[in-house]
Order: structure tokens, then sequence, then C-alpha cells
């Protein structure tokens, strides 16, 4: 069944009665309504879509005047229509009925004094008007921004911009749906970001269980934790990104240590531990935990931090230059949660970072990732130093994969391209050695 232009059917709801149209239930006297006749003659299952035509309506303020049309009506339909009407309603495969004759033939009859909508309302309960029914959701939705207000106002003044954006980008109404979840939902928000960064740092499943009753919920994709981790990065000013590794990054920005055991980092030369210190004494390597560099950051920086790809590179510089090794730091790949953590604490303390890896379209993919992470400078890892390891290596190996680029020399990209080899880092040890010796 249709209706031109207006298809969509209400249920029976609560709230104020018809304003609009032929009548105003809520202001004038309601005269009595003839109730057993209003049912046989409006009442039945074959004008149910006449009745529910006439609620909506009265919902939207629309008149009840003019047709409302049914297409492919029943037998059953017809007649029902006739025997409203007094007359058949037309011929035609769709049935048209107007409205302000139904509501000259109630008023009429005495079945309904005050007309359609009255009668309407009889049959079916009082109508909400979707102008009310929308400013109540409305007010609704503005209460269930409360918490955020309380947060800002009272502990966290600093989230300011970032509740405002909240408010008006829409990711709290996809996260809830309903008000009341919403408000449920940025209530538990303000609660975690009250107790943020955490000092000392502590697990993120001990501090959910602490502030929740729950060491799940902030488990990754709960609306809580998309809440919680968008108020962390305003808090820490912890970049944009994505992945379990920035993630891991971000809560760890705040104190809150995912797996914090397995994210490790290894480092030679390094000092500003106890422990540090004895490997850098002993010249021997360090495998750094993100809990260790969480909890116990090195205390001092050196001025200048190499940072390479391989561990065959550390490995090498131990077993060579031992204790006289200048610190040096091995992302072992992609940057881990921990190489992130030391780089930019190192970084925030003046260290410079001077970083090589791979010739190949990995390698440059995982020294653009550090870059947007943390800033560095190339060591001996611009397009010259390609194409004088290309020169010194006949027996390269092919380079494979997808071309990207790099920002810290954008010639170098362009170089892999036209001389098509891969040089691995293994391959000019010699030369980092000899950097790391002087």
């Amino acid at each position: 069944m249709s209706e031109r232009g207006d298809t969509t059917e209400l249920g029976h709801t609560g709230g104020l009665g018809h304003t609009g149209g032929l009548g105003d239930t809520r202001r004038q006297p309601v005269a009595p309504v003839d109730r057993e006749r209003l049912t046989r003659l409006l009442g039945g299952p074959d004008l149910a879509w006449l009745v529910h035509r006439v609620r909506r309506r009265m919902a939207r303020d629309e008149p009840l005047t003019g047709p409302v049309t049914l297409g492919a009506p029943t037998a059953g339909q017809r007649t029902a229509a006739e025997r409203l009407l007094g007359r058949a309603p037309g011929a035609g495969h769709a049935l048209s009925v107007r409205l302000d004759t139904v509501d000259a033939v109630l008023r009429r009859s005495g079945v309904s004094p005050d007309g359609l909508a009255a009668a309407v309302t009889a049959l079916t309960g009082p109508v909400a008007r979707l102008a009310d029914v929308r400013e109540r959701e409305e007010r609704a939705w503005r209460d269930a921004y409360a918490p955020l207000d309380e947060l800002v106002h009272t502990h966290r003044p600093d989230l300011g911009d970032w509740a405002e954006r909240l408010r008006a980008d829409g990711l709290v109404r996809r996260l809830a749906r309903t008000p009341q979840a919403a408000k449920s939902l940025l209530g538990d928000t303000a609660k975690a970001l009250c107790r943020l960064p955490a000092g000392p740092a502590v697990t993120l499943p001990a501090f959910a269980a602490g502030t929740f009753g729950d060491a799940h919920a902030l488990d990754d994709g709960t609306p809580l934790a998309t809440l919680v981790l968008s108020g962390v990065r305003t808090l820490t000013g912890f970049p944009e990104g994505s992945g379990a590794e920035w993630r891991r990054e971000a809560w760890a920005s705040a104190g809150l240590l995912r797996d914090a055991l397995s994210s490790t980092v290894l480092t030679l030369g390094l000092r500003g531990s106890p422990a540090l210190d004895w490997s850098a004494d002993e010249g021997e390597p360090a495998a750094l935990t993100l809990r260790q560099l969480t909890w116990h950051p090195p205390r001092t920086a050196p001025g200048t931090t190499y940072v390479c790809e391989n561990p065959a590179v550390l490995a090498t510089a131990a077993d060579t230059l031992g204790a006289s090794c200048p610190p040096l730091v091995c992302l072992q790949g992609q940057p881990s949660a921990a190489a992130l953590t030391l780089l930019r604490h190192l970084h925030a303390h003046g260290t410079t970072l001077r970083y090589h890896g791979d010739f190949d379209w990995g390698g440059l993919r995982i020294a653009s990732a550090l870059l947007r992470r943390v800033p560095w400078r190339p060591w001996r890892y611009v397009a010259a130093d390609y194409r004088t390891a290309v020169a010194d290596t006949p027996l390269a190996s092919p380079l494979t994969g997808t071309p990207t680029t790099a920002a810290w020399d954008p010639e170098l990209a362009a170089a892999l391209t036209e001389l098509g080899v891969r040089i691995e880092e293994e391959t000019v040890l010699g030369d980092l050695l000899a950097d790391l010796g002087q």
C-alpha cells in the first residue's frame, strides 16, 4: 500500500493531541464521541490505512484536508470507504478519500461532533506532535553531554576544545545511538579522564578494573575505549594514527600500558639507569620493555643517538666496538611502542636522532613511519649514499614491492626506481661501524 507523497506510518504514541487541521483537542472542549458507532464506521481493519494517514498528518501539524490515496485497495477496503462516505469513493485502480469529506460526515452524523481529529484520537489515543518529540529528544541529547560539561568545568578545562568537537562531530551519537546510552557512556569517559594521565604507570586492564570494575572495559573496539583514547590524545598531545602499535603508544602516553612486557627495543651504549649504565660499561646490548621505559625512562639524554633498523647492526657494533660504541638504538623492523617511547623521550630531552635503514621500499616505509612519530636526521640514508652502495655492490638483489616516497630526501625514491636494486643495512655495515667508531 502506498500514498502519493506520504507513505510513512506512525504507531500509537503517547503525548499531546493534534493542534492543527480541523480541530485542536488541547484547547477546545471535546464533545462526546459515539465510540460504538465510531468503531463500526472507522475503527475496522479495512480503514486502518486511513487512520494511520490521519495520525501522521496530525503528528506533523498538517491540515486534515484534501485527498489521501491508497494504491491497489482490496474489495473490503473499497466497501469500508463506501460505507464511511455513504457513496462510492470513485473508480480506478487506486482508492482516494478526501479527509475534509470524512470530517464533515463525522460531524454531521454526530459520531464525532468535533470531527476527524477527535475521532482518530478517541480510536487510537493521543498523537505526539513530531515537533514536540524532536524537541524532547534534543533536550535529552543536550542533557547527555552534562558529564562532559562537569569534567571540563570542574576537573579538566584543558579538554574544553575536545568536548566541543565531540558535540559537533556526531561521534557520540554514532557510538551510543540514544541519549540515555550516551549519558552513561560520557559519564564513564569523564570518570576515566579525571584519573589520567596515570602516575605511576599502570596496566590498562588494571586501570579499567579499578575505574569501572571491569578489566575489559577499555578493550579495543568498545565505544568507551574510543572516547577515552580520543581524550587521552588531547591530554598528551599524541599525534593521530591507526593500528595496534599506535593504540599501544597512545595509551602509554597517558601511563596506561597494554601488554607492557612484550613490546621491547634494543639499545647499546645508552645510559641513564643502573641497568643501562652496567650494560654500557660492559659493552652489552640491553633489551628495554615498554614497562621499563614508561616507569623508569633514562635519566640522561646523549647529544646524538644512532638508530638502525636491523639487529645485525647492533650485534656487530657490540662485538666490534663494545663499551666504546656511542648510543645506538635498533628498531628491529617496524618501530614498536617501546622504541617510539624511548626515541620520543630522548628527542624531548634534546637528543639528535640519526637514522639508517634498508635501501628498499619496505625500509623507506619503516623510516617514514618513524619520521611521522619522531623527528630524525638521515644517517648515510640519502640518495647519494644509496648510489654509492649500489656501485660498491655488484651482486645486489633486485628491488621488488610497491614504490613509496622518502620525505627526508625526495631524490632517494627516484634513485631506487632508477637503479632497481635493494641494499640491506648489512651490506654497508662497514661504513656504519666506521661512523660509530669515530
